[in-house]
């Protein structure tokens, strides 16, 4: 089994620090992080720091894509790269003593249909019946969603196992796809039904819904509280222990990673969500959008509590 990650929409993640932020003044701030990222990289990244290979697939934007292209070789990810004209965007995240968290977002490059083609290209050199492949994060502006849902289907129709996490779908275009796994948090599900869900109770109902559709797994992060999974073979739930939570940037994409590490071993769908938390959860553990450590996730692993509902 092979693991292929997809990013279309990728990014510079740029941590910075400064002790007192002050609002309408200039503020000296130090980089911390300045990592090449986006979906597909961070789930191929938690994987590779984990020992599992993947495949990532990345658009890389011509004005500053060599250096994009050089931290993906540092980081001594395996990936194919298709030259986009413009320029990778850029998310800068500000941390400081004295407020939460600030993010500031910068619009990427556009993109039209060739650039579904050119991904399609390179994955027919690739046997997709024992594939999984994940579709995440935005999709380019000048991509029409009706072309990626033909792609997704396409890749289906060849024998893929395909995962989605991208907030450029909405609910009919999920069920259109019918993906093997979608990973929203309680945030995105409640923007998918159209109602709030603000309870276990209510996460888990709504991952029935999904799962009645179609959609072979649905898992739903829960931060601190972990995850519920329901599928065709049950409903569980998984809780982690507490931790020092550094970061939480990037700690969906590890999860899925953890996912899929899993299900490539053979694991069942309750081992899958235990290793799923147990990315995350360390995921959280590292600065900025860094992956999970290997160490963090065997500790944690070993106290993810699962429980068939």
């Amino acid at each position: 089994m092979k693991i292929i990650t997809i990013t279309l929409c990728p990014a510079f993640d740029i941590h910075c620090y400064t002790p007192n932020f002050a609002p309408y003044h200039e503020n000296l701030v130090k980089i911390t992080d300045y990592d090449a990222c986006g979906k597909g990289v961070n789930i191929s990244r938690a994987l590779m720091v984990n020992g599992v290979k993947s495949l990532a697939i990345v658009a890389i934007g011509e004005e500053n894509g060599d250096n994009f292209k050089k931290k993906l070789v540092k980081d001594g990810l395996t990936f194919s790269a298709i030259p986009v004209g413009g320029r990778i965007r850029e998310n800068i995240t500000l941390h400081t003593n004295n407020a939460d968290e600030t993010r500031i977002s910068f619009e990427g490059f556009s993109a039209d249909k060739s650039l579904l083609d050119k991904t399609a290209a390179i994955l027919s050199d690739e046997d997709l019946s024992s594939a999984y492949v994940t579709f995440t994060g935005r999709v380019p502006s000048g991509i029409d969603m009706a072309d990626v849902k033909d792609f997704l289907r396409d890749l289906k129709g060849k024998g893929a196992k395909v995962v989605i996490d991208s907030r450029s779908f909405e609910l009919s275009d999920l069920v259109d796809v019918c993906p093997w796994l979608i990973k929203p948090n309680q945030e995105e599900i409640s923007v998918y039904l159209g109602k709030e869900i603000n309870s276990f109770e209510d996460a888990l109902s709504g991952a029935r819904e999904f799962q009645a559709k179609g959609i072979n797994n649905v898992m739903i992060s829960l931060g601190p509280q972990g995850a519920l999974l329901v599928s065709e073979s049950g409903a569980y739930s998984a809780v982690p222990p507490k931790v020092d939570a550094r970061s939480t940037i990037g700690a969906g994409d590890s999860s899925i990673g953890g996912f899929l590490a899993a299900a490539i071993e053979g694991e069942n769908v309750a081992g899958m969500l235990r290793r799923a938390v147990s990315y995350g959860t360390a995921a959280c553990m590292t600065e900025g959008t860094r992956p999970p450590r290997k160490c963090d996730v065997e500790t944690v692993y070993e106290q993810v509590k699962v429980t068939e509902i």
